[in-house]
């Protein structure tokens, strides 16, 4: 029997008393949800537990199966190979979101506040050549990466993400980092100075480098679970953990990072992957980013459409039965647009037309459903 996981990023989230204490996952309509947790289960859980930071790259490496002491320290080198490069082991690389700072130097967004998309693309063009021993990869939108010579002192470095860190003060944020690297100081500077002409409002933008990660050889998800898999995504960090599985990575067309995804098109991607292979990843981060930006209600309509237009469509185009699990990597609150440690919906089941107790007690669970014969 084929498998679908369905990881719906930050899914978990905090209850509104507006909404009679449900959670946008509650508040959602989602019959065809519905319908599988009559024939199957729905838990909550927690996939981080209190050992891993909640945030998506190990989250995800977990629900994946693959050990703790597997995982990379952080994502960018796995966002790295999603855009088809890879480093020496002499290099290192570092995750670099475009912020805007307020007047008196606080942090005021992390993800290029207040910029269209196109502005942010200027942007990315006008650091592109401040060093040469600093090579500038842009990815989309806010998001970049940073690769140059390893230092030690900048690997051992303590970076706070910035989506947890608006309304600190960003000297103070960066402060140890510059202190670490005087060519990553020197690039700072420059790179505000350039970034001026975007200043508006109060706002002015510059470079934020976090996350720094080195070279590291994933297992493959075949000597893991002796399945062949693929993953229909459009984040930097599910292509990259894909690639590193050795797992087929499709990209539809019109897929984004964000609520405005074509979901007919990921659904009809999906559907030709589990005509392919055993087990099929398929990611949705519109919730994540509409938590971050603490906007309830888009992340309750993302859902519904999750539902509407891609299970929907999965599950009346496939003839063959499928055991799904459809659940969150960790808790993306709402109100305070942070990730969170707790619990998340974990909802398992099988559509060959059997009704009966699927057990998910735990996160080592979900991929045990997914990957082994039914009994």
């Amino acid at each position: 029997m084929r498998s679908l996981l369905m990881i719906i990023d930050g899914l978990g989230d905090d209850s509104f008393a507006a909404w009679q204490g449900r959670t946008p996952f509650e508040k959602a309509k989602h019959l065809h949800m519905d319908r599988l947790i009559e024939r199957g289960s729905l838990n909550m859980l927690s996939i981080c537990e209190d050992d891993l930071v909640p945030e998506s790259c190990s989250c995800i490496l977990r629900l994946l199966g693959v050990d703790k002491e597997d995982m990379p320290r952080n994502r960018a080198y796995l966002e790295l190979l999603a855009n088809g490069r890879d480093i020496s082991e002499y290099e290192m690389v570092l995750r670099c979101n475009l912020v805007a700072v307020d007047e008196a130097g606080y942090l005021a967004g992390f993800n290029g506040a207040g910029l269209t998309a196109g502005q942010m693309e200027e942007a990315a063009l006008i650091c592109d050549d401040i060093f040469t021993d600093i090579e500038f990869v842009h990815l989309s939108e806010y998001r970049n990466l940073l690769i140059l010579d390893k230092a030690s002192k900048v690997m051992d470095c303590k970076i706070k993400p910035p989506h947890e860190s608006v309304g600190e003060h960003l000297a103070e944020l960066l402060a140890d980092l510059k202190a670490s690297s005087l060519v990553l100081k020197y690039f700072l500077q420059e790179a505000e100075l350039r970034l001026q002409k975007f200043s508006h409002d109060g706002l002015h933008y510059t470079l934020y480098p976090w996350g720094v990660s080195e070279r590291q050889t994933l297992p493959q998800f075949y000597d893991l679970h002796k399945l062949r898999g693929g993953t229909v995504c459009k984040a930097e960090i599910v292509c990259g953990i894909g690639k590193a599985l050795g797992m087929e990575v499709v990209v539809p067309a019109g897929a984004t990072g964000d609520v405005d995804t074509n979901l007919s098109a990921k659904a009809e991607a999906t559907v030709k992957l589990l005509q392919q292979y055993d087990f099929v990843v398929a990611h949705f981060n519109g919730t994540d980013e509409a938590a971050h930006r603490c906007d309830a209600l888009e992340k309750v309509a993302f859902i519904e459409r999750i539902d509407r237009e891609f299970l929907g469509t999965v599950l009346n185009g496939m003839q063959d039965p499928l055991k799904i699990v459809i659940c969150g990597d960790h808790v993306t609150s709402s109100v305070t647009g942070r990730h969170d440690e707790g619990a998340v919906p974990v909802l398992a089941a099988r559509t060959d037309g059997s009704i009966g107790s699927i057990k998910i007690k735990n996160y080592n669970e979900i991929i045990k459903f997914l990957t082994k014969e039914c009994d």
